[in-house]
């Protein structure tokens, strides 16, 4: 099998967004990403190496244009972040803005998740991993783009380490029901927050502008936090 071959899905999760890089980010993809930017064709990582300590790590899909991620790090310099994200101006932006911030704490992958998590990130590794508000693919057709899948959540799984959690969060109702149904349903999982109930938002979790969206159009914003236990 070749290499294209390996990593061809049929399905993907995400749409690749148009979208202007302005100059600034651009400038950051140049010269921040030599230090903060991990390549997919490196293979498995070493996280004491890529962060040059020892620290609980934190992987965050499709954080947009950074603003949260950048937020949980400077919040939370006692853990590393690595974040994925596919659209070129928000990782451009992210990189801008962990290098005025002086962040040391932060790595990004520009990349299809699913890969990453595939090829780069070591089994049994993951202090917690996020997903907020994905694209719900709320058509129905649509549904099985959606990430959260249940072969999706096994790979999860065997990246979190015992005691590790996937925390999601989103502001589309039937897929918060959707996100319930398969990891209730997931081998080797517990809902922190009790069978079927969905957790509050925890204070370290940023207010994000999707959020913030849905609130204005009147949604409810629902966070799960689902503990590996096996």
């Amino acid at each position: 099998m070749t290499e294209e071959k390996k990593y061809m899905r049929t399905v993907r999760s995400f749409v690749m967004r148009a979208g202007r890089t302005t100059e600034g980010q651009q400038k950051a993809l140049e010269e921040v990403w030599p230090e903060m930017g991990l390549e997919f064709k490196n293979g498995a990582i070493d996280f004491a190496e890529v962060f040059g300590r020892q620290a609980p790590v934190v992987l965050e899909i499709g954080f947009g244009m950074g603003d949260s991620l950048i937020e949980m790090a400077t919040q939370q310099p006692d853990k590393n972040y690595i974040g994925i994200e596919v659209h070129r101006p928000g990782v451009g932006r992210l990189l801008s803005r962990a290098n005025e911030a002086g962040l040391t704490n932060i790595r990004v992958y520009a990349e299809d998740a699913v890969e990453v998590l595939a090829e780069c990130i070591p089994d049994n590794s993951l202090h917690a991993l996020q997903l907020f508000f994905p694209d719900p693919w709320h058509k129905k057709k649509h549904h099985k783009r959606r990430i959260v899948q249940p072969e999706f959540a096994q790979k999860i799984r065997q990246k979190l380490e015992v005691g590790g959690y996937f925390h999601m969060a989103t502001d589309w109702e039937n897929y918060a029901e959707h996100m319930m149904e398969v990891m209730t349903a997931a081998e080797g999982f517990t809902n922190q927050a009790g069978e079927g109930e969905y957790s509050p938002q925890p204070e370290w979790r940023p207010v994000t502008k999707f959020q913030k969206r849905g609130e204005r159009l009147g949604h409810g914003v629902w966070d799960l936090m689902f503990e590996r236990t096996r």
